[in-house]
């Protein structure tokens, strides 16, 4: 099969051999545990434990406050500290559990596992819902909302995207390569729950290795198969790779199932299948910790709730003087101007950079890359003007609502204006005010 695509994305270097042969490493954290009881969309969760309380390893911190919203469990085991609100990677500050560390890692005891193919619909969805997970790609969506749509028999296609299109980032890509049968069985359980869907792995042409993996894995499964895509940017945000994987378009005012699709990240699909087959909540994830400032570049498995101020020191430290950290990918990732914030679900990757390519913008000349570049047919350059003055009808106008915030504009812009962020920045504003 042709590699499909979409129109438009750029070609960022991938910059991914820095990590792509670096085996996941569990990381155990020194410190404080952090717990944001907001670590999804959606409602905040609500304390289960008090102040010195002891607690262990997988323990309900806080429960769900609603349908929408997600558990909070321990990653280690420890003695609560303070329930505050703390600083993130958002500079938000949120309700908090502070769990301090003492080291023994004591694990809740897990209960007698029923095989998940015994289990009714509503049972699978609700043990998906206990386990807290979310979309660990970066949305953070309750998974169980997701998956519990009102005609399971209108889904045709569970998409795994595996495509990791960011650059430096390889965590998805270890995943598939060192664990594809648990997530073959991950994919197995969610086609359970739509007897029409074909589940497809979207992967990236780059990815070899893991390609042939997964293949292997999921070859005798009849509903399942592996797409490969052309390796682009941005390849892998949701609404590119239902149209590469379909040929079907939504807009932001559809879900993925108006077209017929349910879209999982590779690590959610994974947690899917620890929650399902093991009993397992969520407390930890991976995560590429790369960067020409460390002397070492490695994927990690993180706890949730750890500090970014560690995982410098846990990659051998500092080779040069850190100018940039970002949490995520140099394409889509937000900078941080402080460490000590918490890994929370959703974090794929930490970014040490030993230089600020951050240029000081200069004027437009009109040479239409930009347009060339997005890849749902908007005009980036007029969308940053109007929002740099504050037209907002004008913004609307020009269906500035329906960027993506991909950053392909910003990237292959030779004035190096900030597009992105200056558009992203008034979607933000208008959608707070259609919220309140």
């Amino acid at each position: 099969m042709a590699h499909v695509t979409f129109k438009g994305g750029v070609f960022p270097h991938k910059r991914k051999r820095f990590t792509r042969e670096k085996a996941l490493e569990e990381y155990l954290p020194k410190g404080d545990l952090i717990y944001p009881l907001r670590q999804h969309i959606g409602g905040t969760a609500v304390p289960v434990v008090a102040v010195g309380d002891r607690v262990l390893e997988g323990q309900l911190l806080a429960k769900a406050s609603g349908d929408i919203s997600a558990p909070v469990h321990a990653s280690v085991s420890g003695t609560v500290k303070a329930i505050e609100p703390r600083k993130t990677v958002s500079g938000k500050e949120i309700l908090s559990v502070v769990v301090e560390n003492d080291g023994l890692y004591e694990k809740m005891p897990v209960s007698e596992i029923k095989p998940w193919q015994e289990l009714e619909v509503g049972e699978r969805l609700r043990r998906i819902q206990e386990a807290g997970v979310v979309g660990m790609g970066g949305a953070g969506f309750p998974t169980h909302i997701k998956l519990a749509v009102r005609n399971p028999k209108r889904i045709r296609y569970v998409l795994i995207n595996g495509t990791e299109c960011e650059p430096y980032m390889t965590s998805d890509y270890r995943r598939m390569l060192e664990s594809p049968e648990c997530l073959v069985e991950g994919l197995r359980i969610v086609l359970s729950l739509f007897e029409r869907a074909t589940g497809i792995f979207a992967m990236e042409d780059n990815k070899r290795d893991a390609i042939t993996a997964m293949q292997m894995a999921s070859g005798s499964e009849p509903r399942m198969e592996v797409r490969v895509l052309e390796t682009k940017y941005p390849q892998g945000a949701e609404r590119m790779l239902i149209y590469a994987c379909t040929g079907a378009e939504i807009n932001t005012s559809q879900l993925p199932a108006d077209a017929g699709c349910i879209v999982l990240n590779v690590e959610t699909l994974h947690a899917i299948y620890e929650a399902l087959v093991l009993g397992l909540p969520v407390t930890k994830r991976a995560v590429t910790v790369t960067g020409k400032a460390l002397k070492e570049q490695k994927n990690f498995l993180v706890r949730i709730g750890t500090s970014f101020s560690e995982l410098p020191e846990a990659a051998g430290g500092y080779a040069k003087q850190p100018k940039k950290f970002v949490c995520g990918g140099p394409m889509r990732g937000v900078e941080m101007k402080n460490l000590e914030v918490p890994v929370t679900k959703t974090v794929t990757g930490f970014l040490c950079m030993s230089q600020d390519y951050t240029d000081k913008p200069g004027v437009c000349i009109r040479c239409g890359s930009c347009t060339e570049a997005c890849p749902i047919y908007l005009l980036p350059t007029k969308l940053a003007d109007a929002a740099e003055a504050g037209k907002e009808q004008e913004f609307r106008d020009m269906n500035g609502m329906e960027c993506l915030g991909c950053g392909s504009c910003s990237f292959v812009c030779p004035a190096r204006r900030q597009l992105a962020p200056s558009i992203q920045d008034m979607r933000r504003k208008l959608l707070a005010q259609g919220r309140r």
